[in-house]
């Protein structure tokens, strides 16, 4: 009987990771942290194919489409889209799990290639998820302690964000203050010469910029400082820029940029509960 279950059970595993297949997670995290009661939500997708995953928002992706369309048709009214609160992705391959990680500061898009390992524990408390039966598990990472709820009856060793590594799919994560978690919504099946494009090809103003991890907590840094620093640099190089509102009206330059310097000091008070707390430290 238990040479059966390992074969039932394998021959599952196999049929399931030949499949490509969607999971819907709901993000919901605080962005002030002295004021916990205001969470914001957002849906993210985790795409995994034969050859990794690909995770991004919902909003992001489908704003993107249009915004791809609406330039095939040479159309110039970009109104209306609405990107969501996520803009960053992350993408791994198969079987070696090495993550890249793309996010857009003003005009430029960067690639950051993670480095650090998740050295998690696995520990004896179980939970029913839904329909999933699931295992917990902790891990220390980017500044913060996060617990895991994982399923070997999805026998994908993924999850949301840069997280993986656990003998099954992650179902739940939550980091200890309770301000940033992830909750596996729903499971779909995609058709099977289904391919996620990768962030490297997905064309931006300017090329993609490759930095390592230190680099990247730099420029992060210096954007929540100099938010209009691109703006800025093009205005100096004397490069002519005719920035216009959803109506077609050109806008003043020099206020757009003090309009954006002002409301980024005024953010970043409020966004002081990053989900890597690291990259404030």
């Amino acid at each position: 009987m238990k040479t059966l279950l390992i074969t039932f059970l394998s021959f599952f595993s196999l049929q399931f990771t030949a499949q490509n297949q969607r999971f819907l997670y709901e993000y919901k995290f605080v962005k002030d942290s002295t004021e916990k009661s205001k969470s914001e939500t957002e849906l993210m997708v985790l795409d995994a194919i034969k050859t990794g995953s690909k995770f991004y928002s919902l909003k992001k992706s489908i704003a993107d489409s249009i915004h791809q369309d609406r330039l095939k048709k040479n159309a110039r009214d970009f109104s209306g889209l609405d990107y969501g609160l996520v803009h960053y992705v992350v993408e791994k391959t198969y079987p070696d799990f090495q993550i890249e990680f793309f996010n857009v500061f003003e005009m430029d898009k960067y690639k950051v290639t993670e480095k650090r390992k998740l050295a998690w524990k696995i520990l004896p408390d179980k939970e029913k998820i839904g329909e999933l039966n699931t295992q917990k598990a902790s891990v220390n990472f980017a500044g913060r302690i996060w617990t895991a709820w994982f399923a070997t009856d999805v026998p994908i060793q993924d999850g949301p964000y840069k997280f993986h590594g656990l003998p099954g799919l992650i179902v739940k994560l939550e980091d200890k203050t309770q301000s940033h978690s992830f909750v596996l919504k729903e499971i779909k099946k995609l058709p099977i010469d289904y391919q996620w494009e990768s962030d490297n090809k997905i064309k931006s103003f300017n090329a993609t910029i490759s930095l390592d991890e230190i680099k990247y907590k730099k420029q992060f840094l210096d954007f929540r400082n100099n938010p209009a620093k691109s703006l800025r640099q093009i205005v100096s190089s004397n490069q002519k820029i005719n920035i216009i509102d959803e109506s077609g009206k050109p806008l003043d330059i020099e206020k757009l940029i003090k309009d954006k310097e002002r409301a980024a000091k005024e953010n970043n008070a409020r966004d002081n509960n990053v989900l890597e707390l690291d990259l404030l430290k």
